[in-house]
């Protein structure tokens, strides 16, 4: 069987968590993270919030959106990204998972802020978390490139 390069494992876990572990050949593990987006997406009415977001109907987004179960989301499928990305194959870089983390953490304080306006703007609970995604990311790679600078 041909392994997975590491470009097309990521972007299928963003498709959908699990779908990079099962074309990385680890069955269990992606219908594990399958059945964590479904129960997480179900429990948290996200699918609901993001039609009412693309729709523009922010407010309608906040109201069915639960915030106690849609925080559990961005370490879950950051971490299915992260660990489709691992298995796959293709070298791991030092410190690899440092812009995953953080962008699980920066896409968490996303979702903490985004029931309040930020600069007089009321993103919701799907804008503001995607928005939060990109400095977590970029933090990450700084972090990383710094490190390794002091590894090696």
């Amino acid at each position: 069987m041909k392994k997975t390069q590491k470009l097309e494992a990521v972007l299928w876990s963003i498709a959908f968590p699990g779908f990079g572990q099962l074309l990385n050949g680890q069955v269990a593990k992606g219908f594990l993270f399958i059945l964590l987006e479904f129960v997480i997406n179900s429990m948290s009415t996200f699918n609901l919030s993001i039609m009412f977001s693309f729709l523009n109907k922010i407010q309608e987004a906040a109201k069915v959106i639960d915030y106690q179960w849609i925080m559990f989301y961005p370490c879950v499928y950051m971490y299915a990204m992260y660990d489709a990305y691992k298995w796959a194959d293709g070298e791991n870089p030092p410190l690899s998972y440092l812009p995953f983390a953080f962008g699980a953490y920066s896409v968490t304080v996303g979702i903490m802020y985004s029931p309040h306006p930020l600069f007089g703007i009321f993103f919701g609970p799907i804008w503001l978390p995607m928005l939060s995604l990109i400095p977590g990311l970029v933090i990450g790679f700084m972090i990383r490139t710094v490190l390794l600078k002091y590894i090696s």
